[in-house]
């Protein structure tokens, strides 16, 4: 599969694409002014401890305060050993309101929701992961030969001798490095978290005390690997950053780095620009004539899969089968690119034949271990519906790029000028019993309802003057939306 990454960058915002075989895949977005803090360390003060939760709230000089959980202050090995004391696990013994702490971001703000924090800090570099507090020797699961995962738990075993405490995790891309490098690079990490506790000392609290690499250099960090043709930066001084960082931190790929003079945005390249505004729509066409169709909530994203217009060839059960085939790269596809996380519910259609359930959810599974996200398919459940949760860190790509409508509060409909003219009417009667000295009553609306008013309900209208006994005067309001009316006693 061969991969290629836009970088496109403009004084107030950076974006970031991958693209797997002249298709886009995944979209990244930084914004100056909404810069992303997953990966920051701070130095938090404790703001308010929650006993019945087993949590804290903790200021790290947010908007809102962030959130630390129990689970997020012991190790698991540690809690393990503690679990016959359950008056250790407790989170009052553990901190206590105004408590200092260096705490490291694992989750941005999600709407109303703070970041999410830890104590178990790590930090990436290109091969490993060091985790100073916790003495673990990992090696990535994608890493299959066992013959090599033994070399590289050798070597880790000499990093953390040398080192004396900590831990460490071997990425992907740390598969067949010589150990000289993998052992240069654990060094590294050990001056790097020695300079964070130097700084956490001197800091106030409340205070950024590390941050992450800028997203143009986290993509050559993280995405950079043998499977990516090349990099293409459209700023000149960008890519000029990049390819020195490159040539530190990845030497062998550094030539992959290019800099893109060309006429044409680098975006419309692939049409990414046109699949960044489909990704924002409802509906996802397939290529037979089938159809998802993707709702983002609170709680959780739903998937439904339709047939449409695709009607097979053979027989119902066929065609069925072969909508939720296809519909099952487009699923994957499209969670990575629009950053769906948490709860995700898929409604495939429903299949009578117990081995195409099986193929689809094969087929699934296969297409959702391309994802660098954590995916977990938990349960098909007794409706049919597929069950899943998709690790997430940062805010989806509609969250990003867009608000909740004003007129619709969200709620992706309005109520028709019917329905409105009939709350109008119940104003007018509530109005009127309330203010019975009143001449006349003002109605200020906006122009569909007053034409609705003036023509199919005119007669209704006449009555209601009728009843009340008093006139009722309309007054086009051309910034109203299609519900806000005032009803005014004069």
């Amino acid at each position: 599969m061969s991969s290629e990454i836009l970088i496109n960058v403009t004084p107030r915002e950076t974006r970031s694409a991958l693209v797997e075989n002249g298709v886009l895949q995944e979209i990244y977005i930084e914004r100056r002014n909404h810069l992303g803090i997953v990966g920051n360390i701070y130095k938090g003060k404790v703001s308010r401890v929650l006993p019945g939760m087993q949590a804290a709230f903790v200021d790290i000089g947010l908007e809102r305060a962030a959130f630390l959980h129990v689970s997020d202050i012991i190790p698991q090995d540690l809690r393990e050993e503690v679990v016959c004391d359950q008056e250790a696990l407790q989170i009052t013994n553990l901190l206590s309101d105004g408590q200092e702490l260096l705490v490291q971001v694992v989750k941005d703000p999600l709407g109303t929701k703070g970041a999410r924090l830890t104590m178990q800090i790590s930090i990436p570099s290109r091969y490993l992961v060091f985790m100073p507090m916790v003495p673990c020797m990992g090696v990535s699961q994608r890493i299959d030969e066992e013959e090599e995962r033994e070399r590289l738990r050798g070597m880790i075993q000499q990093a953390v001798a040398e080192g004396g405490y900590g831990g460490f995790i071997v990425r992907t891309a740390g598969e067949w490095v010589p150990e000289c490098d993998l052992l240069h690079e654990a060094r590294l990490l050990y001056k790097i978290w020695a300079s964070i506790q130097q700084s956490g000392k001197a800091l106030k609290s409340r205070s950024l005390v590390h941050s992450d690499l800028p997203l143009e250099q986290r993509m050559i960090r993280d995405q950079l690997k043998d499977s990516v043709e090349r990099v293409r930066i459209d700023s000149k001084q960008t890519w000029e950053q990049c390819r020195e960082f490159a040539a530190r931190f990845n030497p062998e790929l550094a030539s992959r780095v290019e800099y893109y003079p060309g006429e044409c945005p680098i975006f419309d390249l692939y049409s990414v620009e046109d699949e960044i505004q489909k990704a924002l729509q409802r509906k996802v066409p397939l290529k037979s004539g089938g159809y998802l169709i993707v709702d983002q909530t609170e709680a959780m994203t739903t998937i439904d899969v339709n047939t449409g217009s695709f009607v097979g060839h053979h027989n119902l059960e066929e065609t069925i089968f072969k909508t939720n085939l296809e519909a099952t790269q487009a699923i994957a596809r499209q969670l990575r690119l629009r950053n769906l996380g948490g709860i995700i519910i898929l409604d495939l259609i429903d299949m009578e034949d117990e081995q195409h359930r099986q193929q689809v959810m094969r087929s699934l599974q296969k297409f959702l271990d391309q994802d660098h996200a954590r995916t977990h398919i938990s349960t098909v459940s007794s409706l049919g519906l597929v069950e899943m949760t998709r690790k997430r860190t940062r805010e989806s790509l509609e969250h990003v790029l867009c608000q909740t409508c004003p007129t619709c509060e969200g709620r992706g409909y309005l109520k028709t000028a019917e329905t409105v003219c009939y709350e109008i009417f119940r104003e007018i009667i509530r109005e009127s019993r309330q203010y019975e000295e009143c001449r006349e009553i003002l109605v200020l609306a906006a122009p569909e309802i007053t034409d609705l008013l003036l023509d199919e309900e005119s007669s209704s209208l006449a009555e209601l003057e009728e009843f009340i006994g008093k006139p009722v005067r309309l007054q086009v309001e051309t910034f109203y939306t299609i519900e806000q009316f005032d009803v005014v006693p004069v």
